[in-house]
Formats: C-alpha cells, structure tokens, sequence
C-alpha cells in the first residue's frame, strides 16, 4: 500500500513538472507574435516577409520533429526534456547577437533554434503526459497541461507589450537616412533580448529539475521502442486525417495570432497602438486558457469528436464575422476565435494517436512534424493580406477551421473509427 501511494506521488510530482513545461513553452511561443509588429516596423517588411518568423519558427517542426522521435526512443522521455530545454535556452540566447547585429536573419535563425527545442518537448511531453495516469482520462489530462501552456499564452503578452513593443525608438525606418538605418534597427532589436534572456535562465533551472527528477521517474514507461518505419502509422485513416488537422489548425492559430495586432490597430477596427494592442491579445489566448480549464471537464461527459467540431465550426463563423464587419463586432469576434481554439490541439492529438499501441511515439512525432503548418499557412494568410487585405485574409484560417470540424464528425463515425 505505502508503495503503491509513492508510486502515485512521484507520478504527481511528474505530472505537476511536465505541466510546468507545457507553460513555459508557451509563454516563449506567444512572443513570436509579438515581434511580427516589431520586426515589420524596425525592417520595413511586407506581411509575407515578415511571417517569414513564423516560417522559421515552425520549419523546426518539419526538420527536427522526425529525429527528435528517434532520439525519445534511444534516451527517453525525461532525458528527452532536458535536451529539448537546452536547445531552446540556447535559441533565446541568440536573440542576444542578433539584437546587436540588428540583422532579420539572425532573428530567424534563434527562432529555428528555439522552435526546435520545442519540437523535441512536444514529442516527448505530450504521449509522457497521456501515460502518467488512466488511459480513460488521458483526453482531459493532455487538456489541463494544455490549460497551463494557455496560461503562459496568456502571460506572455503583457511581457511582451510592456519590454518588447513598449520600448520603440524614435523614427520611421522608410524617412531614416541609410548611415543611420543600421543604428535604429539595433535600438528597435534591443528591446527583445532581455524577454528572452529572462526565459533561458527559467529554461535552465527547468532542465536541472527535470534532470534531478529522472531518477524518481525509473517506474514509469520512459523509453518507447525504438521507431521501425516513421511514417507506418500513416496507413491508418484516424491518424493521417489528424496529422492533416493538426497542420490546419496550427497554421489558422498562428495566423490569426501573428496578424492580431495590426488587425485591431487599424482605424477601421479599434484604432489603438501598438502596445495595446499586445496586451489585448491575451484575451485571445486567454479564451484559449479559460476554454481548457472547462473543456477539461467537459471531454470526461462528451465525446471528444462532438466537442472537436463544435468548436471548429463556431472558429470559423467567427473568423468569418470579424472578416465581414468593422470595428468592436469585428475585435470581439476575432479575440473570441481563441474561446474555440481552446480544446482543439489536445483533442486532435488524443484522438489521432488513439489505439496506436506501440506505434504511439510514431504516430506523436508525425503529428508534430505536421505542426509545420504553422509555417505554410500563415505565409499564404500573409500573401493574401498583402493583395487584398488583413479582413480578407482572415478567411484563409476560417477554411482550415471547417476541416477540422468535419474530422471531429468523421472521428465520431464507425469507419473512421474502427480503421486500421
């Protein structure tokens, strides 16, 4: 009896880490919304330029999502984490050379960096959190740390429109004389490197606890097998529909979140500045937040499939809505998206992996090498914004939306269902 309550309590104690990681990790995520307003303004760049952020951010998903399941495989899942914090505490230290630079290029390479620690934490931590407890409970489990990693989504602006956008120097980089471009950029990039200095230290102090805690961990599944055929689970209709999925709803998640600033600064919408325009997009992610805490609860009493379409269906309208009006209609409408998008990533997740067995960690590095979508999507939703408009472009997310409803109905049906 004694054994099996420590067995729980090392388990609990595992859990309450991975949580901690799902919100720090998204605490470092959300800022790269708030440097697409920063860079656009410090480099003078097109929409579809400077979602080249994004771009980078997520081809890490495509390059290291692959090989980071390999390396869950050999290490673990622990020894995994603590690989994946270093990588991304050494991509935010760079964001410290290329503020002194005042180079774009050298942005983009510390969010490659950084975005590939991540990939390798979403490979390991999300089937980790799923196998710390009952297999009935691991759709509402997977939410609650997904909840956490809202909370940090939700943090992360303030920080980020108080350090990062509050701090702006003066001048238009179009008027400013070329001699002295190079030094406004560097003062405009400055303002981004203690956010991410800040984070590389909490980064460290993450992966020294998790690398102390592995020992306590010995009685849990921490090393899958060893991957045979990467792509194999592919043949398995649930799976491939939901990695299409996942690749949507990233890309519509970051695109809405990567244009919300401009979006509600424009006159026709809210007309407000730019740091305040930051600091409302945590009612964005914050929708996000409260959605996960109540979907937590609701998945235990609704099939997951029901709840997935619901939710797609009222993003889209809502895209669709702000696409079509103007001014306190078109914010709220637009900041409610994050309401629906709540239960969206945790559910696609855990119904696509549903039943693979041993095939799980395949299937998970499948599913976040589709997270590349936040890197494909975003650039058209870019280049539509350029020729006809940020309203327009607000329906290229609400397309992928509707997908995603109908594979919430398609999970829900017998063929789909029993698919192997």
């Amino acid at each position: 009896m004694a054994q099996t309550i420590s067995a729980s309590s090392r388990q609990r104690g595992m859990v309450a880490l991975v949580v901690a990681l799902f919100f720090i990790w998204g605490f470092a995520t959300v800022l790269v919304d708030i440097l697409v307003p920063k860079l656009k303004a410090a480099f003078a760049l097109s929409y579809a330029e400077v979602m080249l952020t994004q771009f980078s951010f997520f081809l890490a998903y495509l390059v290291v999502s692959v090989p980071a399941g390999f390396l869950i495989a050999r290490i673990g899942y622990i020894k995994g984490i603590v690989v994946g914090l270093l990588l991304m505490a050494v991509g935010c230290v760079l964001f410290a050379p290329a503020a002194s630079m005042g180079v774009y290029a050298g942005f983009l390479l510390a969010l490659f960096v950084m975005a590939g620690g991540i990939t390798i934490l979403q490979v390991a931590a999300n089937p980790l959190i799923a196998i710390l407890g009952s297999s009935e409970s691991s759709h509402s489990r997977l939410t609650l740390a997904q909840a956490f990693n809202s909370l940090g989504t939700t943090i992360g602006p303030f920080v980020g429109a108080t350090f990062i956008l509050g701090a702006t120097a003066a001048g238009d980089p179009a008027t400013i004389a070329p001699d002295l471009l190079d030094a406004y950029r560097r003062a405009e990039a400055h303002a981004v490197q203690a956010p991410f200095l800040g984070i590389a230290c909490v980064l460290l102090v993450l992966a020294l606890s998790f690398w102390l805690g592995r020992r306590r961990a010995a009685d849990f599944p921490d090393r899958p097998d060893m991957p045979r055929a990467t792509f194999a689970p592919l043949r398995k209709p649930r799976l491939a529909l939901g990695a299409l999925s996942i690749f949507l709803y990233v890309g519509a998640e970051v695109s809405i979140g990567s244009l919300l600033i401009n979006y509600l600064m424009q006159s026709g919408m809210l007309g407000v500045d730019a740091p305040t325009a930051g600091r409302l997009i945590s009612l964005y992610w914050g929708g996000a937040m409260v959605g996960r805490f109540v979907g937590s609860a609701i998945l235990r009493r609704v099939p997951a499939g029901c709840v997935l379409a619901g939710c797609a269906l009222g993003a889209a309208l809502l895209a669709a809505v702000s696409a079509l009006s103007f001014g306190m209609i078109a914010a709220i409408a637009i900041l409610a998206v994050g309401l629906c998008n709540s239960i969206m990533f945790p559910t696609i997740f855990s119904l696509a992996i549903e039943n693979l067995g041993d095939e799980t960690p395949q299937g998970s590095g499948i599913l976040c090498l589709a997270i590349v979508g936040g890197a494909v999507v975003p650039v058209i939703t870019g280049l539509t914004a350029d020729k006809f408009g940020l309203s327009i472009a607000l329906f290229v997310p609400a397309v992928c939306y509707l997908w995603i409803a109908l594979y919430g109905v398609l999970t829900r049906s017998r063929a789909l269902a029993t698919a192997e």
